[in-house]
Order: C-alpha cells, then sequence, then structure tokens
C-alpha cells in the first residue's frame, strides 16, 4: 500500500498490529503459493502448519445422506426453508443453543453440565475471543497468556480491541506447565510497570503442545485468579481431540468443586473447528458464568452471528444422541492412531516430540540441528525446511516459545499417504544434516596431521554419538526470554 493510500485510511486499517508478519503465517503463504498434489504438484509445499481435523468427515457425511431433512436444500427438508431463511434473532435458534450445551457436556464426558441460555454465538472461536475482550477490558488494559500460545491470539486479543498481551514464560523443565511461580512473578512486574491486569486466558488442550492441564495446575490457576480478582478465559476448542491420559479436565468440572470461586470470573470459548473438524461452518461460543458478559456479548454477536441455515443444520446432528457418542469416540481414536503414527515415523530418525496427549498436532523438538542456540538459528533452520524440505511447519518463536529450536507440526489435516510423504522428506533431510554433520568432522581430522592416530577412535566415538542424537528429557537448556516479551521491551 502507497503512503499516500495509508493516509486515507483509519490507524487501524493502515497499522501492522494483524499480526501477519510472522513466520506462522509466512508458511501458510509459501504453501498456498506453491501447494503438494500427489499428481499434480508432487514437488510442492506440504501444509503441515494447519491444525485442521479431516479424520472424521466420513462420519458427518454418512450421516447427511442418512438424514436429507435435516438440510433445508434438499428435497425432503426443503419445507422448512422459509421458517429458517427468514430474519433470526442473535440470540439464536434455541435447538442450536440447546444441542450446543449438550455437545459440549458431552465431549467433556458428562462431567460439567451447560446451560442453553449461556450459549452465545459467534463467528468461530476467533470471534469468541474477540468478544470476551471487547466484555471483560478497556483499551491498554492486559492479559496474562502462559508460553507458548497460538500464534494468531496476538490477533484475535489485541488487534481491534486494543489490550495487550503479557506472556508468562514457561520452559521444558517441566514440559511448558504454568507455575504458581510463575504467574505470580509476571503478575507483579506488570504490575510494577503501571500495566493493569484483567485476566488470564490460556487454551487447554494447549496450541501448540497437545498437552492438558492436570487438575492440581487449574486449581493453582482457579484460586489465583480468585486470589487477584481476575478473569479466566479457557480456550476449550480441542477438548474432543484428547486422545489418552491424562483425561481432558474442563474449567467448567474444576469450578463445581470450588465453592468458593467467584463464577462471574469463569468464561469458556469453543467452537466446532477442531473437534467435529467444521472450520468453515465458523461456530463459535462464548460461554460465560457471568450474566452481564452473556448479556453484552450476546448484543455483540450480531456482529459475528452464524448462519440460520448452518444452526438449523448442526441442531440435528448434535441432538443424534447416538451419532454425536459414536463421532466423539471415533475422533478420539483416529486422532490418537495419527498420532502413534507420525511420533513413531519421527522416533525411528531420532527425532523426539514433547510428550502430548490432545491436540491436532505435536511439538517437534529439534534443538540439536540448531547451530546455536538461539532464534536466529532456529529461523534459518525454519526457512531451510520450507524452501527446501518443502513442508511448512510453525518455527515456536511463533508461538512466543521461551526456548528456541522447538516446531509445531500437524498431522490431522491431511491423508495417510501425504503424511507418509511429508515424513519422509524429513528424514531424508535429518539423515543428510547428519551426514554433512559427519563429513565436515571427518574432514576436520583428515585435515589435522597430529590427530590422524586418533581417526579410528574418534569415528567409534562419532557413530555412538550420532545414535544417542534423541533428546534426553532430562536434559535442559538454558532459559531464553523470548524477544518478543513486552516486559523484556520494558
Amino acid at each position: 500500500m502507497s503512503h499516500h493510500g495509508a493516509s486515507l485510511l483509519s490507524k487501524l486499517a493502515s497499522g501492522d498490529k494483524h499480526g501477519e508478519a510472522s513466520a506462522y503465517f509466512d508458511g501458510w503463504k509459501a504453501y498456498e503459493n506453491n501447494p503438494y498434489h500427489a499428481t499434480h504438484n508432487p514437488q510442492g509445499v506440504i501444509q503441515m502448519g494447519l491444525a485442521e481435523n479431516q479424520l472424521c468427515s466420513d462420519l458427518i457425511k454418512d450421516w447427511i445422506k442418512e438424514n436429507p431433512q435435516a438440510s433445508i436444500c434438499t428435497a425432503e427438508g426443503v419445507d422448512s426453508f422459509s421458517d429458517i431463511a427468514v430474519f433470526q434473532d442473535y440470540h439464536g435458534l434455541k435447538i442450536f443453543r440447546q444441542a450446543i450445551a449438550a455437545f459440549m457436556e458431552r465431549a467433556r464426558g458428562g462431567r460439567a453440565s451447560f446451560e442453553a441460555e449461556r450459549v452465545v454465538m459467534s463467528g468461530g472461536a476467533t470471534g469468541a475471543n474477540e468478544t470476551l475482550m471487547f466484555c471483560l477490558a478497556d483499551p491498554g488494559d492486559a492479559f496474562l497468556v502462559p508460553t507458548p500460545y497460538y500464534a494468531a491470539f496476538d490477533r484475535d486479543l489485541r488487534w481491534r480491541t486494543g489490550i495487550k498481551i503479557i506472556p508468562v514464560e514457561c520452559n521444558s523443565s517441566n514440559n511448558f506447565q504454568v507455575t504458581k511461580h510463575a504467574l505470580e512473578s509476571t503478575y507483579l512486574r506488570a504490575q510494577e510497570t503501571g500495566i493493569k491486569i484483567k485476566g488470564l486466558i490460556l487454551a487447554n488442550p494447549s496450541n501448540p503442545l497437545g498437552t492438558t492441564l492436570h487438575r492440581e495446575a487449574l486449581e493453582t490457576i482457579v484460586n489465583f485468579i480468585h486470589d487477584k480478582q481476575i478473569h479466566l478465559v479457557c480456550d476449550e476448542i480441542y477438548a474432543a481431540t484428547a486422545f489418552t491420559e491424562p483425561r481432558f479436565i474442563s474449567v467448567a468440572e474444576i469450578i463445581q468443586e470450588m465453592d468458593h470461586v467467584n463464577r462471574d470470573l469463569i468464561h469458556i470459548v469453543y467452537s466446532l473447528s477442531k473437534d467435529m473438524g467444521l472450520p468453515g461452518f465458523r461456530v463459535g461460543v462464548v460461554y460465560s458464568y457471568n450474566d452481564a458478559v452473556v448479556s453484552c456479548a450476546r448484543r455483540m454477536s450480531s456482529f459475528g452471528l452464524v448462519s440460520s441455515q448452518t444452526q438449523s443444520f448442526l441442531a440435528a446432528m448434535l441432538s443424534d444422541q447416538i451419532f454425536v457418542d459414536n463421532f466423539l469416540i471415533e475422533v478420539s481414536k483416529r486422532v490418537a492412531k495419527r498420532h502413534r503414527m507420525f511420533t513413531g515415523g519421527l522416533k525411528e530418525m531420532g527425532i523426539s516430540c514433547l510428550r502430548s496427549n490432545a491436540g491436532l498436532f505435536i511439538l517437534m523438538d529439534l534443538r540439536q540441528m540448531l547451530r546455536d542456540q538461539t532464534f536466529e538459528s532456529e529461523m534459518a533452520l525454519w526457512r531451510v525446511i520450507v524452501d527446501k524440505v518443502k513442508i511448512n511447519v510453525s518455527p515456536g518463536s511463533s508461538f512466543h516459545c521461551s526456548e528456541p529450536g522447538w516446531f509445531r507440526v500437524c498431522f490431522a489435516n491431511m491423508d495417510e499417504d501425504t503424511l507418509q510423504t511429508g515424513l519422509e522428506r524429513i528424514k531424508d533431510f535429518v539423515v543428510g544434516d547428519r551426514a554433512n554433520k559427519i563429513n565436515n568432522n571427518c574432514n576436520c581430522l583428515c585435515n589435522n596431521k597430529k590427530e590422524n592416530k586418533k581417526r579410528k577412535s574418534f569415528q567409534k566415538n562419532l557413530k555412538l554419538s550420532f545414535s544417542s542424537m534423541i533428546y534426553d528429557e532430562h536434559a535442559r537448556s538454558p532459559k531464553l526470554m523470548s524477544p518478543h516479551s513486552p516486559l523484556l521491551r520494558a
């Protein structure tokens, strides 16, 4: 955009706070410019940077075939067309809100209950998160967010609301789990700089970690926000993707057991994008225990409604309890199978990942492949992976990870053949990188006459060294402050 063109626009429109200047989005652009296709473009970029669930679409298509009356665009359902096509109040269809509340309960194993009257519609989780920010904070106020966190939070939470994000730094020493000490110290430092903290937002299950918060951690977090009298927003959009122990525990389940907690401070974001694989339907949900927030969010929802046609169709599908129960079982099974397939393939190459139990991705550990433990080296490695290996993965720095060398890789947005192709490309790259290191070391030895006598012993040790390159979970990297942290800039 020209300088003159930008001057005609608002500061919001002409500014750069959208967050697109990130490797997270750059990788998507690389894929869009050269998308992989098994026959039409086999040398293209494989999209492994999109957390999308394509594993259970066959179940939904089968249901549609068996229930054509659910759609107003079929001969069987067209009689409902006039009722659905006319203006709908922004409260949403009652049957839709009831179906969503019931699905949220079933996706959490029936261990928490949800009221239809507290369900507020939004245009995806993106709109739901932004709506809550508008309801809970003023421009200049801040929310604490444990790192690493979803890359697009910078856009969703800040761009139009004017709020700030204060990272709560977590590290690999405890699998990036947030601690009370980290929360307290970050809160105190923010207060000392005059920043008003209005709440804490976190994703559980985590994106990009693929982990769930255990009960004690959730209780600590809830007690923390209660003591500070600040809000807690739990983004639970991956709730049904949990596939192994420890099981997913919703904040809704936790607060049922904590009578002393002020429930007006608790809010949940949900959607059908990840659990059901329906991101194109743009179904987001704000669920708040605060009556005033429900009222305000509902008024705001007129800017991002879910179409009545979509509501009607989903109300029918989600009201089919037999279908829902089978779907939830299958999504967990299929995510588990794909996770085993992908992590097993990486393990054979000597690549480890953060241990995970949910989500549509893994956090891959490539710290041993960095030139040095810096974010510059991470970005250099990421550029090679995208440009040369032709795989779009997302570097940890785009998620504000405090340590370089971690990469989020998605595994559920493609068929198995494409996944295997991706694994083969990673293997070729890793094996080639190790071979280059071996050759470089051998060349150094050949050029050093004093070391000639030690060559056989060295090569033997070298083989042992490379065979043991699998990450030892007890090894620790030096803790590094994220360069994106506003606390660091302050």
